[in-house]
Parts: structure tokens; sequence; C-alpha cells
């Protein structure tokens, strides 16, 4: 079992704790840090928790193994240099770095120190994310002509102003940089390369200072397309859809079930119909205990950690390139170097 610290104990840190069942024989958070230490004491005291000082107090404890950090976007990539520097791994919350430059150094911070390097994308672990995966690869759905994807929430009509997640300096491109770097990251694992982003960010009902919706189109080095849409001032809703030449496989909301649409195998005799789709339900599953267990079992030296860090620092450029776009109103090439 590796033990655990988590940078960031607000909404989503407390999220990640509580995620990880307590006969976990993988993974266990035994101290922590935040910003408001006093925001924390209760929290960390019900479960067992060491409150620290700060992330230097976290690196010097020799009890530590590993760091999980759920802490403000634009200080991701110098955690991981700070953390890879004192030996623990680590696992950081998305987006992994808000610009390419700041994430590649991350990352050969992390391959100098030989530390495990992870970032939390749990729909990766998800059963149906790994059912879609293997018949792509299989070719069940042909070939790939373009994949749909859609995450949005209403979090932005409840967020207060002053929240760090409001600025559009820790969220640039409006709802990417809290949902919609889930989608990209699925592209990217599904897909391949994205080579081309063309984007649209708006304020359409916030009043604080970043923006609440985006879409983006992007182009794939496989000569496929996607599309994204992505807002936080809307209901809860989940799809991405991958559209083949036999056949559309989707996710969707509320438990990532998987449906499968085959093609028609021959000319209709009256109207296009869809034929029945098959249907996969996988109720309850718990992706964040799932990636934080895949997570320590990297640590502990079983398989690696499934989201290598060229998909990592790929991740990033799109995310990048996407900020980008949506600025200037024009396409933009994702950058490899």
């Amino acid at each position: 079992m590796i033990r655990a610290a988590i940078l960031g104990i607000g909404h989503w840190g407390r999220i990640l704790v509580d995620a990880v069942p307590r006969d976990s024989a993988a993974i266990r958070f035994v101290a922590g840090a935040t910003r408001t230490r006093a925001k924390a004491v209760e929290f960390c005291a019900e479960r067992g928790i060491a409150l620290h000082d700060g992330l230097d107090a976290i690196l010097a404890d020799k009890n530590i193994d590993a760091v999980v950090c759920a802490t403000p976007h634009s200080e991701h990539a110098a955690q991981v240099e700070r953390i890879a520097a004192a030996g623990k791994a680590v696992l950081m919350e998305k987006p992994f770095a808000l610009d390419r430059r700041s994430a590649a150094r991350a990352i050969d911070a992390a391959a100098r120190a030989g530390i495990v390097l992870a970032v939390a994308y749990p729909r990766r672990f998800h059963p149906n994310m790994k059912e879609l995966k293997s018949r792509i690869d299989a070719g069940a759905l042909g070939t790939p002509a373009h994949c749909y994807a859609e995450q949005n929430t209403p979090a932005g009509l409840f967020m207060a102003p002053e929240s760090w997640r409001a600025t559009a300096a820790e969220a640039p491109a409006g709802g990417m940089t809290a949902l919609g770097v889930h989608n990209v990251d699925a592209l990217i694992h599904l897909f391949g390369t994205i080579d081309e982003v063309y984007a649209k960010s708006l304020r359409r009902v916030v009043s604080y200072d970043a923006e609440d919706t985006t879409s983006v189109m992007f182009g794939l080095a496989n000569g496929m397309s996607a599309t994204l849409v992505c807002s936080l001032v809307t209901a809860v809703s989940y799809r991405l859809a991958a559209f083949g030449s036999k056949g559309c496989g989707e996710l969707l909301t509320p438990n990532l079930d998987f449906h499968f649409t085959p093609t028609p195998s021959a000319p209709p005799v009256g109207r296009h119909r869809a034929l029945p789709p098959e249907v996969i339900e996988r109720r309850g599953f718990n992706a964040l205990a799932a990636e934080l267990e895949a997570f320590a079992a990297a640590v502990e030296g079983g398989s690696p950690y499934p989201i290598p860090p060229e998909q990592i620092l790929h991740g990033v450029a799109v995310f990048e390139a996407i900020t980008a776009s949506a600025s200037s109103g024009r396409p933009v090439k994702v950058a490899t170097a």
C-alpha cells in the first residue's frame, strides 16, 4: 500500500480522498495540506489525515510515498517539478498544465527523477470506455469518420465570483479547463494525434471573469474529424459518440452506458431506420478509485500508469491550441515542439 498526501483539500480534493474505499489495499491518504488550513481541520481529523502546513512539509515527510494534487491549474507544472525533485510520485489533476512549455519541463523533471507521473482522467478507467476502445481497435466500427463529444454541468451557475476557478487566468477557454479536457484526452486515447483545432469560447450567462461555453472542431492525424461542446451553465450531460462505417459506438449520461448501433448491411426498402442498439450498463463503477489504485500499482512497480508522458504532453499542446484559437478566432495547428 502506498501512503499518499492530498495537496489541495477543497471541494475536489475531498472527493478524491473519499473515493478511496476504506478497505483499499492499494492506497491510503495519510497527510495533506491546503491553502486555508482552518477549513480542512475537521475533515482531516475525521479521516485520520495529518494536516501539514504546506507542500514543503509534505515533501519533507519520509512517511509519504506520493502526492495527489487538486490545486489551481497555474500551479501544476511547478508543483510537479518540486515533487519530482523530492523523489515522490505525483498524480496531478487535469489540466496537467496550461501551456506546453511548462508541461514539457515538468515531464522532463519527472523522467530525470525516475518517479511515477500521472494525470487524472478517470474516464479512461471506466469499463465502457475500455469497451469502446477495444471495438475501435478491433475494427468493429469500421473506418472512423467523426467523433462527437459533449460534457456539460451547471457548476458555473453556482460558482462564487471570488473562486480561483472563476478567473480567466485559471480557466482559459471557458468550459475547456474544467470539462472539455476530459474529452480531449478521450480523443487522443481513442484515435491518436490531433493536428488542428478551431475553437469558439463565450461568456453567455455568468457574470464572473471566465467564459462559460466552449465549442471546438478538430482535425486528426488519421484523417477523421471531431467536435466538442462543453458548458458550465446548463444541465448535466455527457456523450462521446464515435461514428464509423460499420456503426456508432457511444457513451452516455448518467453512467457512461455503452450503446452500439450497427450500420444496416443493405439499402432499405423504404426510409432509413436505426437498428436496435446493443446496450451495456455497468452501474456504480468507481472510476476515481480505479484511477487512484492504478496510480498506486504503478508506484509499487506494477503495470505502468496507462496515460504515457507523450500523451500528457500532447493533451496540453491541444489545450493550448484551443485557448489560442478561441482568442484569435482562427484555426490553430497543434504544437509538436
